[in-house]
C-alpha cells in the first residue's frame, strides 16, 4: 500500500463512519476508515475512543456546524460560547476552555485539514465541503501537541476528485433561514484540478432588542475555501487550500434572570431570547488562513509529508452586561490573532511496524482589549483647572502575548502477531511566551483609545507589565492491544499531555501582585481500557471504554466584583488537583428489514480533590465546594432510522432522534442560576435520495418538544451597582428544507 493514502484525507467513496453506516444499513456493516493516528487505519484497530461522521451522515442528520456533533459523541461538549456567534466551547472528559480571552489555551484541538486552530473565536465551523470530522476523546498530546488533554476535532475537507462536478445545496428554514452553498471542481489538466465552495448562511433571530428592533440570535456568515491539487506523479502530490469566514451576525444579548436593580421597570421578557440590551448590535468576526501540504512517497515504506499554514483573525464585538436600557456595564472589545505553523512528518509502513514522526513548530500572536464602561458621569474638581470632565467612566484591559513552540514527536506501532500489537509513543515539546498586560481606571469619551475612542482622564493603572516565560514537558503514551477474534479487541492505554502556561490578560496587579508571574501549564495522566466488537456477522457494533484521569495544576479562572463594585477583578489559578473517571459506550446495529439503531451513553465523575486557595485567615482548601464547568455526569444518545427502497425512486432514509444531558454546572467555584437543568432534546429528518445520485431532499426538525435550556450565562453580583446573572440559550423548535443536485 502507497503510504501517500497514510497521510492525507481519503476521498469521500472510501470513508465508511459511524453514523453513516447506520443510516444505510442493509446487512452486514462495512469497514470505518479514520486517521485519528495520522495513518490510514479501521475504526475497530485503533486504540482510542473515537466518535466519527461522513458527509452522508451529516446530511441525513440536517447537521449544520459542528456544535451538534455533541449529541452523539460520548462525554462530550460543543458549544456556543456565551454572547457569541462562532467563537466554541469544547470540553470533552471535563477538560476544556470556558474563557475565549486571548492569550488562554484550549484543553481540546481543533484541526482542519491537520492544522492547528490556536483560538476559539471562529471555532464553531459551519459544515460544508466536508470530507468527514472525528471527535477524539482522550489526550491527544503524542500526535497532537500540546492543548489536547481533552482530546481533538478533526475537521477533513473533501479531495479532489479530479473530475468535473458542480453542485448546489440550497435550505430554507424557520426564522427566514435561506442557506445556499455552491461547490465544485475543474480538471485543468490530467495532473492539475481546482475546486472550491462558497457559502451564505443567512437566518433572522430567534428574538430581538426590545429597545430598538433588531435580530437577536441571528445568523449572517459569507464562508469560502478553495483548493488546487497538483498529481505530479504517483509518488508525488501537492496541494494549496486557502478559506475565509467572515460573520456580521448581530452580537447577542442575554436573558436576565434576576430583577435589575437600576431598571427595575424592565422585568424579563417572556422569551428568553428577547433582550432589554441597549448596546449597539455591530460585530465583525474575520478569520482567514492558506495552507500547503506536500506528499512524497520516498519508497513503498517511507513517506514524507510537509503542511506549511498561516491564519489570522479579528474580531470587534460588543456584551451588555445587565441588559437593561440603562447606559452601563458595557463591554466593546476587540480581539486580534495570527498564527504559521510549519510540520514536517517521516513515516514507515511495514507488515508489523509502522511509524508515525515529525517535527513541528508554531509562531503566534494573540492581542485584545476591552473596556468595562459604567455609564456616563458629570465629575467636577477632577483636573487642576478646575474643569469639568463629562465621559464614560471606564476599566479598560488590554494585552497581547507571542508565543513560539517547537516539538519533536515519534509514535510507533510493533504487531508481534496477528493477535498482539503494541504502541509506543513520545513528544517532547518546548513553548516559550512574552506577554504584555495593561488595566486602568479611565474617564473616556466613548470608549478608550485602545478600541478607538478618547482617553479624558486616567484615575489609577492597575496592571503595566512585560514578563516572558518558558515551559518543556514530555508526553509519552503506551498501548497494548490483544485481538481475541478477527472481530473482538481489546486495548489498555497510558497517556500523558499538558495544556501550556501563560500570562491572565485580565490580572489585577493592584489587587493580586502574583499575577505578573503568570501561571504554569495544567498536565494529565490518563489510563484507559476499551474494547471494539463487530458481532453477528458485522451487524452489531459495539464500542466501549473505561478511563481514569489524574489531573493536576489546572487552570481556573475566577473572576470577582471588588468591594466598591466599580471593577471585577481576575485571577488564573493552578488550582489544585482533580481526578476524572467515567465509561463510554457506543453501539450501532443493523435491526433488518431497513431499520438500523445507534446509541451512545456517556458517564464523567468528575471531581476536584484539592482547590488551595488564600484568604486572610491563610490558605484554604475549597474543593468540596468546587465542580467541574460544562461537565454533565451523564449525556445519551439514542437514533432509530429506517431505510426505505423506492425501487427506481431512489429510497428515502427517515431518522428519529433523542439526546440528553443531565445537569451542567457553568461556573466551577460557585452555584448559580445559570446552572442548567437536564435536558432532552428530540430531533428527526426525513432524506430522499434519487437513483442516479443526482438529486437529494431533505426534512429536517430540530427541538421539536421546543426545549428552553441554557447554555452559557454570566453571574456577577453587584458589579456596577447591579445584580448582572444573564443567560444565554440554545436553538428553539425550527424546521428546515434542503435542496441539492449534482451535475
Amino acid at each position: 500500500m502507497k503510504l501517500s493514502h497514510i497521510t492525507y484525507p481519503l476521498p469521500l467513496a472510501s470513508v465508511l463512519v459511524l453514523s453513516s453506516t447506520l443510516v444505510h444499513a442493509q446487512g452486514p456493516m462495512e469497514e470505518m476508515i479514520v486517521t485519528a493516528q495520522k495513518r490510514e487505519q479501521s475504526l475497530q484497530d485503533v486504540p482510542v475512543a473515537i466518535t466519527a461522521f461522513n458527509a452522508d451522515a451529516l446530511k441525513d442528520q440536517g447537521i449544520s456546524d459542528i456544535t451538534e456533533l455533541q449529541k452523539s459523541s460520548p462525554n462530550t461538549t460543543l458549544q456556543t460560547s456565551r454572547g457569541t456567534n462562532s467563537t466554541i466551547t469544547a470540553y470533552i472528559r471535563g477538560v476544556g476552555q470556558a474563557d475565549p480571552l486571548w492569550g488562554f489555551e484550549p484543553g481540546v484541538g481543533l484541526y482542519v485539514d491537520d492544522v492547528y486552530y490556536a483560538r476559539p473565536q471562529a471555532g464553531v465551523l459551519d459544515v460544508y465541503d466536508v470530507d468527514r470530522i472525528e471527535v477524539l476523546r482522550g489526550p491527544q498530546g503524542t500526535l497532537y501537541g500540546k492543548n489536547t488533554i481533552g482530546g481533538a476535532i478533526k475537521y477533513v475537507t473533501k479531495r479532489l476528485t479530479g473530475e468535473p462536478e458542480f453542485s448546489v445545496n440550497a435550505t430554507v428554514g424557520s426564522y427566514n433561514q435561506r442557506d445556499i452553498v455552491l461547490s465544485g471542481e475543474l480538471p485543468i489538466t490530467e495532473q492539475l484540478a481546482v475546486g472550491g465552495s462558497i457559502a451564505s448562511l443567512q437566518r433572522d433571530g430567534f428574538g430581538e432588542f426590545l429597545l430598538n428592533g433588531d435580530d437577536n440570535y441571528n445568523k449572517d456568515i459569507m464562508a469560502g475555501r478553495i483548493s488546487v491539487e497538483f498529481t505530479a506523479s504517483d509518488a508525488l502530490w501537492f496541494r494549496f487550500a486557502a478559506d475565509m469566514t467572515q460573520d456580521d451576525s448581530n452580537a447577542k444579548g442575554g436573558h436576565r434572570l434576576l430583577p435589575s436593580v437600576l431598571v427595575p421597570t424592565e422585568a424579563a421578557p417572556s422569551d428568553v431570547y428577547d433582550t432589554w440590551a441597549d448596546m449597539d448590535t455591530d460585530n465583525e468576526v474575520e478569520s482567514s488562513g492558506a495552507s500547503f501540504t506536500v506528499n512524497w512517497d520516498v519508497n513503498d515504506a517511507l513517506a514524507f509529508k510537509s503542511i506549511t499554514a498561516y491564519r489570522e483573525g479579528e474580531t470587534t464585538t460588543n456584551i451588555d452586561f445587565d441588559n437593561t436600557s440603562f447606559s452601563s456595564l458595557h463591554v466593546p472589545a476587540i480581539y486580534e490573532d495570527d498564527q504559521f505553523t510549519q510540520e514536517f512528518q517521516l513515516n514507515y509502513d511495514s507488515d508489523k511496524f509502522h511509524l508515525v514522526s515529525g517535527i513541528y513548530y508554531y509562531e503566534g500572536t494573540a492581542s485584545g482589549a476591552f473596556d468595562v464602561l459604567l455609564g456616563a458621569f458629570d465629575n467636577p474638581d477632577l483636573l487642576a483647572d478646575g474643569s469639568n470632565v463629562v465621559g464614560n467612566f471606564n476599566a479598560v484591559t488590554a494585552g497581547d502575548v507571542d508565543t513560539t513552540s517547537l516539538a519533536v514527536y515519534a509514535h510507533a506501532t510493533y504487531d508481534f502477531n496477528e493477535k498482539v500489537s503494541a504502541t509506543l509513543g513520545a513528544r517532547y515539546t518546548k513553548d516559550d511566551k512574552d506577554a504584555s498586560v495593561y488595566k486602568a481606571l479611565l474617564y473616556v469619551d466613548g470608549t478608550s483609545s485602545w478600541l478607538g475612542g478618547t482617553d479624558l482622564l486616567t484615575l489609577g493603572v492597575n496592571t503595566d507589565y512585560s514578563n516572558d516565560d518558558s515551559w518543556s514537558e514530555f508526553s509519552p503514551r503506551v498501548s497494548v492491544d490483544y485481538r481475541f477474534t478477527d472481530e473482538v479487541m481489546a486495548y489498555a492505554s497510558f497517556s500523558h499531555g499538558f495544556k501550556s502556561g501563560g500570562f491572565d490578560m485580565r490580572g489585577d496587579a493592584a489587587a493580586n501582585p502574583e499575577t505578573v508571574n503568570g501561571y504554569d501549564p495544567e498536565t494529565v495522566d490518563t489510563f484507559e481500557v476499551g474494547v471494539k466488537t463487530e458481532l453477528f456477522d458485522n451487524r452489531l457494533r459495539l464500542n466501549a471504554a473505561l478511563f481514569h484521569t489524574d489531573y493536576d495544576d489546572l487552570q481556573v479562572t475566577v473572576q470577582s466584583a471588588t468591594p466598591d463594585g466599580t471593577n471585577f477583578v481576575s485571577a488564573v489559578l493552578n488550582a489544585g488537583k482533580a481526578e476524572v473517571q467515567g465509561a463510554e459506550l457506543e453501539l450501532m446495529a443493523d435491526l433488518g428489514a431497513g431499520f438500523g439503531l445507534q446509541a451512545a451513553f456517556g458517564y464523567t465523575d468528575a471531581d476536584f480533590t484539592e482547590v488551595i486557595t488564600q484568604t486572610a485567615d491563610g490558605p484554604v482548601d475549597v474543593s468540596d465546594d468546587w465542580e467541574f464547568e460544562f461537565t454533565p455526569e451523564l449525556s445519551g444518545f439514542i437514533a432509530l432510522n429506517y431505510n426505505m427502497s423506492l425501487a427506481s425512486s431512489g429510497d428515502l432514509n427517515w431518522i428519529l432522534s433523542a439526546s440528553h444531558k443531565s445537569e451542567t454546572r457553568i461556573f466551577p467555584q460557585v452555584e448559580s442560576l445559570v446552572d442548567e437543568d437536564a435536558y432532552t432534546l428530540v430531533d428527526a429528518s426525513v432524506v430522499w435520495r434519487d437513483g442516479s445520485d443526482h438529486w437529494s431532499v431533505g426534512l429536517h426538525g430540530k427541538n421539536l418538544t421546543d426545549k428552553e435550556y441554557r447554555v452559557g450565562g454570566y453571574n456577577f453580583y453587584g458589579l456596577g451597582l447591579e445584580n448582572s446573572v444573564v443567560g444565554y440559550y440554545g436553538n428553539p423548535r425550527t424546521v428546515a428544507l434542503s435542496v441539492n443536485y449534482n451535475f
